[in-house]
């Protein structure tokens, strides 16, 4: 697949969506989330299956944000209903950081969500299929806890360094083992960059992130930013600038302010609530709301409709059928 598949989705008519869904698949699979984060064999068959029952323009994994951090030796609390979700503190000073090693891949689940794009490249025809991975300052926040890594930035912004630099090099290295294994790209989510300010983000996140689409993005690999974050629209231009394939946006932010604010050849997409409407709305209100982010944002044609962030494993499917129902209402 080349990088065009993205514009392709957001030139046609009806725009095509690429809602990040994959763990709702676990429903018409009969298996339990904690089942499904455990087999590369389950997540290929999830993955497969929203590629053959929607028509997304793109086949997406597991947005699992537990993995990286697991891998460095964090804490995860797993659950049959709901995402994995990392514990307690792994990093807590200086020394700590200095001793931290780059795990290899044999270290937690990463080798197995790469096994899984491999089986999945190999049953989805037609559409590319872009593997999940976490943005280097929300791995580092996951590894030092989310609340002290914002002090630490202050207090002690060199250990934070310290440990970005070590989360970026393993992050490259998935990142590529996922192109080896046939993914046409990653969906890099990096949340907790959203709680940043401009020069903050800068500095902690869009530098390293910069890093990584340097090393891993080609014509044929796509690195698709993700960040959900509420304090986004004050850092456009460092976001901008990393010069990703595409940006993710959450529906904490007004999307067509960020499209007013956009570059022409920046590919946005985004960002229809996933709690809100694809878990606890209704057909109705999912169409109604679908339908208001296409009046005000669907007449740019570097936009893709998309939801705010991953889908809950728990969404209805009637409501994920009707968002797909109501953009093929619109040509």
């Amino acid at each position: 697949m080349q990088k065009n598949f993205l514009w392709e989705a957001a030139g046609a008519s009806p725009k095509k969506a690429i809602p990040v869904l994959s763990f709702p698949a676990a429903q018409p699979l009969g298996i339990t989330v904690n089942q499904l984060v455990h087999s590369a064999e389950l997540q290929a068959q999830a993955m497969a299956y929203v590629a053959e029952h929607t028509p997304t323009a793109a086949a997406i994994s597991l947005m699992d944000l537990s993995v990286e951090a697991e891998a460095f030796g964090a804490t995860v609390h797993f659950s049959d209903d709901d995402v994995p979700n990392i514990t307690g503190q792994l990093i807590a000073d200086e020394e700590a950081a200095k001793a931290m090693t780059v795990p290899p891949f044999s270290a937690g689940r990463a080798s197995l969500c790469v096994e899984a794009v491999r089986l999945a490249k190999a049953r989805i025809h037609g559409k590319p299929v872009l593997a999940g991975v976490i943005g280097p300052y929300s791995l580092a926040g996951r590894l030092m806890d989310v609340t002290e890594i914002m002090y630490t930035c202050y207090d002690d912004p060199d250990t934070v360094h310290l440990v970005l630099d070590k989360v970026t090099d393993y992050i490259i290295d998935y990142c590529k083992a996922f192109r080896d294994a046939g993914a046409d790209g990653v969906m890099m989510a990096e949340p907790l960059a959203g709680l940043l300010n401009a020069d903050m983000a800068r500095e902690f996140s869009c530098a390293y992130v910069s890093r990584i689409i340097e090393a891993v993005q080609r014509e044929d690999f796509l690195v698709v930013y993700h960040n959900c974050g509420n304090a986004v629209t004050s850092m456009l231009p460092e976001i901008f600038a990393m010069k990703a394939a595409g940006y993710h946006f959450g529906n904490a932010v007004d999307m067509a302010q960020i499209m007013a604010h956009a570059p022409a050849d920046a590919l946005c997409m985004g960002n229809l609530d996933p709690a809100g409407q694809f878990a606890n709305g209704t057909t109705v209100s999912i169409r109604e709301a679908t339908r208001a982010l296409m009046e005000r944002c669907g007449g740019y044609p570097n936009f893709i409709p998309s939801s705010g962030c991953d889908i809950p494993a728990h969404a209805k499917w009637e409501n994920i059928n009707a968002f797909f129902d109501a953009l093929s209402g619109l040509a």
